[in-house]
């Protein structure tokens, strides 16, 4: 009788052990069809971040298509680690795209404990209104809390996005990888 207590015991605190280990899904932002150019978000996003953070060049002088790059690297940290659709993709590339996150949001001066909804829809609308011309309203939205930076700071750096690498190969990882046949087991 005390063999059984004793072993149910153990089997109890180790299923609450693992429960405790159990990680809870990244923050995930939530974004209407096309927000990223497409009804298919997911690829869309992947497809424009790997574009845009592979050769920084591309986009220089464009704060709209780097707030949409930012945007997505944004959304896919989240959206790549709880959707199950995801759940065949490399879990470095995963960790990468959460690590890409955090760098990008350093280098444009974004809170590193704000709420993706917030980061993802900041950067979107900013890149809407400017462009379609708001200028002076697009500055109101980098005034959000979730920026650090003085707006003008933050419009220049997303005009000259430097390379951030992490960015570069979490998305263009993604990228492959979500394409029918992609390779999903490549790892850097």
């Amino acid at each position: 009788m005390a063999v059984r207590r004793t072993r149910a015991a153990t089997a109890l605190i180790c299923f609450a052990m693992a429960a405790c280990a159990v990680r809870p899904p990244p923050d995930t932002a939530a974004v209407p069809p096309g927000a990223f150019g497409m009804l298919d978000n997911d690829v869309a996003a992947a497809n424009q971040a790997s574009y845009a953070f592979a050769i920084p060049a591309r986009i220089r002088n464009d704060a709209v298509d780097a707030a949409r790059a930012a945007a997505a690297v944004d959304f896919l940290a989240g959206e790549l680690s709880s959707n199950p659709r995801w759940v065949m993709l490399s879990p470095l590339t995963k960790m990468k795209m959460l690590e890409a996150r955090t760098d990008v949001r350093r280098t444009l001066g974004i809170r590193p404990d704000a709420p993706s909804q917030y980061v993802t829809n900041g950067l979107l609308q900013f890149a809407w209104l400017l462009e379609v011309g708001n200028g002076p309203d697009a500055m109101l939205v980098l005034r959000a809390p979730i920026f650090t930076l003085p707006p003008e700071q933050t419009w220049q750096i997303l005009n000259a996005m430097p390379y951030i690498q992490s960015a570069n190969i979490a998305t263009l990882d993604a990228a492959n990888q979500m394409l029918p046949g992609g390779d999903v087991t490549a790892h850097r």
